[in-house]
């Protein structure tokens, strides 16, 4: 890893320039089973801030139908967190953008602990990792394993989080805080999220960037969450594009590009 965790780097310099940051999500092994090779660099070439890979699980929190059904496909394909580690490490040195595991905490259990599984993550050149189903009383483990490895620490925080327990979440949080932009499960809206109130709470907590998420895919999405938010987060639109075109034979690094680009249209300064 380099001396500044890539995350950090890139949050730094979204303050200093002003402007919002977007963080594109994908799923590792889909639509093929090596997609990756090909989406990363494409997603970083196109300046997506962080890129946040979904490690596929059986049984994955809060995902709508798009992405659960990717996850279960990778599955079938056979793919594995050791398959994701080697496809983020043949490339890494072609990606400038700060790359985020999102695993759920069996995964991590299933890889021999915290430990082991942040040192595997942090050898293979991943900057960060988000815990979707960690609960606070149990994160402990993996923020200091995570550190220890110097990789980003996020929990989530949902729009019916309390006040003092969303602190409680922000202050075990490094790197950024993972806001959910609404209740319910992932999926394409045609509504962009009210989360000035929440950002502005959130802001009473934490210093650290707060990165928006759920129901987010559109340019007009995008800009009305960096109004707010550091940085938002787009996963299903981008999973569902991506399937589409390999369905018709098209490029997964023509459509990666092409859609960060669309989306990066929505990156409006920030008051």
């Amino acid at each position: 890893m380099s001396e500044v965790n890539r995350i950090d780097a890139a949050f730094a310099q979204l303050k200093e320039s002003g402007r919002g940051g977007l963080m594109p999500f994908v799923c590792a092994g889909a639509p093929t089973a090596d997609a990756l090779t090909e989406v990363l660099p494409a997603l970083s070439e196109a300046g997506a801030t962080v890129i946040e890979v979904g490690i596929p699980f059986s049984d994955p929190i809060a995902d709508g139908p798009v992405i659960a059904a990717a996850m279960h496909e990778a599955i079938q394909r056979g793919i594995t967190p050791t398959n994701v580690f080697e496809q983020v490490r043949s490339v890494r040195e072609r990606v400038e953008s700060g790359i985020v595991a999102m695993v759920s905490v069996s995964l991590v259990h299933g890889m021999g602990g915290a430990d082991v599984f942040c040192q595997k993550a942090a050898e293979a050149g991943f900057d960060g990792c988000i815990f979707p189903d960690a609960p606070l009383e149990e994160s402990e483990q993996l923020s200091r394993a995570c550190a220890e490895h110097r990789l980003t620490c996020s929990l989530l925080i949902a729009p019916t989080t309390p006040a003092e327990r969303a602190e409680q979440i922000a202050h075990r949080c490094t790197g950024f805080v993972y806001l959910i932009a609404r209740a319910g499960i992932t999926g394409e809206r045609e509504q962009a999220p009210e989360i000035e109130s929440r950002v502005r709470s959130l802001r009473g907590a934490t210093k650290l960037p707060i990165a928006c998420g759920f129901g987010i895919s559109t340019p007009e999405h995008v800009a009305a969450v960096v109004e707010h938010a550091d940085a938002a987060i787009v996963g299903t639109a981008l999973v569902r594009r991506l399937q589409t075109a390999h369905d018709q034979g098209s490029s997964l690094r023509a459509e990666a590009a092409g859609f960060a680009a669309e989306l990066s249209v929505g990156l409006v300064s920030m008051p």
